[in-house]
């Protein structure tokens, strides 16, 4: 049976929340994980039995574990993105921060941070996830930066992102643009195989995704939506038949180890 948890977990006080008001969109427009990566993940874990994601957002990863693991435990800090999670029969969401995920001592095989560990206090997680670990526990990091899309489509792309909104992007996003190189990893390490996430998209699927983008709410505060609206009307003009689909990707960043 699906499980969405009605006990919410202690709360962070230091818990940005830059999704919540998002999150019906997040959960119909940010791109999945391949199936390369989770293969990639189950192979580094010492067993399937229990896999914890932090940061689950409204479920991205969750699903693609559970098809995996026995169980999949999925925490996040906002209880709207839990609220628009994707059901999957072995995940059981929960509202909780990922440094305090209320498991069991030393219950998990593989502790997951999707797209989300730059917003954390890192050496709280770091010691929960030591609690929560079996011994040779997996844990990764994992991070997407910029999407590319094929054609002179992309010009259009990289100018809004770095140009029209790079302004109102918060500082942590820093870390994701570096592929979470300069994040502490306090665990035996290997280097991940080189893996994307590749989709083949039409116009709306993009602007549906970038309006997803927290620079996209905080610009909002002070422009509205002119950006926004300037923007897909001139992807419109480059695109040609906003049915067509085009190549998208975004190159995976990982830090990956055992405890």
């Amino acid at each position: 049976m699906n499980h969405k948890e009605l006990a919410r977990m202690p709360s962070s006080k230091n818990f940005k929340d830059h999704f919540s008001t998002s999150s019906p969109g997040y959960a119909a427009h940010r791109p999945t994980y391949p199936a390369a990566l989770v293969d990639y993940l189950v192979e580094m874990s010492p067993r399937s039995e229990r896999a914890l994601d932090c940061g689950c957002g409204t479920g991205q990863l969750s699903v693609l574990l559970a098809d995996r693991f026995q169980e999949v435990v999925a925490t996040d800090a906002s209880s709207t993105q839990i609220d628009n999670a994707q059901q999957h029969a072995r995940v059981t969401y929960r509202v909780a921060v990922a440094e305090d995920s209320g498991l069991p001592s030393s219950s998990v095989d593989l502790v997951t941070v999707a797209q989300a560990a730059h917003w954390l206090d890192l050496d709280r997680f770091y010691t929960e996830v030591r609690r929560v670990a079996r011994p040779r526990a997996a844990v990764a990091l994992i991070t997407y930066g910029v999407l590319h899309v094929e054609g002179p489509v992309d010009a259009i792309v990289q100018r809004f992102y770095h140009d029209v909104i790079g302004p109102y992007w918060p500082a942590e996003r820093r870390h994701v643009e570096e592929g979470y190189r300069n994040l502490a990893f306090p665990f035996d390490e290997v280097q991940a195989p080189p893996l994307a996430i590749e989709v083949q998209w039409q116009l709306d699927d993009v602007v549906g995704y970038v309006d997803t983008w927290s620079a996209v709410r905080e610009a909002e505060k002070s422009l509205g939506r002119a950006p926004l609206d300037s923007f897909r009307q001139e992807l419109e003009e480059a695109w040609g038949d906003a049915a067509k689909r085009r190549a998208v990707t975004w190159p995976l960043s990982l830090r990956l180890g055992n405890v």
